[in-house]
């Protein structure tokens, strides 16, 4: 996983952010203040193994990425992390799929360029043989009231990590 390029990044006015991802690697993020709206009528899929690299991406993701599937391929999803997102919500996400169970909820994700999409996102353990081998995520198009309430929500979750930091 590298550091962002400007070179990718749509013609906007940008902040650099630092991120300390949780298997401990840091990256420098573009971030511009931009959303990408999500299409209607498709769905983003895709498969990671139990340590979240990317196996799989569907052409939606690809597209809605910004990235070619081979810069995918072998990625770890939070590739897509977007430093609004706060740590509390991937917690509740691998806590969740670890005890085996679904989880669903809304993630803004950092596009390639620099800019954000929203998704609905539901996660599942690829579970054989009694043993998870890998996780699916399929993403769908939020409700808009859903996401704005998220804006406030995650705002605020994320001012609490950085003043407890």
């Amino acid at each position: 996983m590298t550091d962002m390029d400007t070179a990718y990044l749509v013609d906007a006015p940008h902040r650099e952010v630092t991120v300390r991802y949780h298997h401990g690697r840091e990256r420098r993020l573009l971030v511009i203040e931009h959303e990408v709206p999500y299409p209607d009528g498709k769905l983003i899929v895709s498969r990671t193994d139990p340590q979240g690299l990317i196996t799989h991406a569907n052409q939606a993701f690809v597209d809605m990425s910004g990235y070619e599937r081979e810069e995918l391929i072998g990625e770890p999803h939070c590739i897509l992390r977007h430093p609004d997102m706060p740590a509390a919500a991937f917690k509740d996400l691998w806590d969740t799929v670890a005890r085996g169970d679904k989880w669903q909820g809304y993630v803004k994700n950092l596009r390639k360029d620099g800019a954000c999409y929203w998704v609905l996102a539901t996660a599942i353990p690829n579970v054989r043989n009694g043993k998870v081998v890998g996780y699916t995520s399929v993403r769908r198009k939020p409700s808009r009231a859903k996401v704005n309430e998220c804006i406030a929500l995650y705002a605020r979750l994320r001012a609490e990590e950085l003043a407890a930091s």
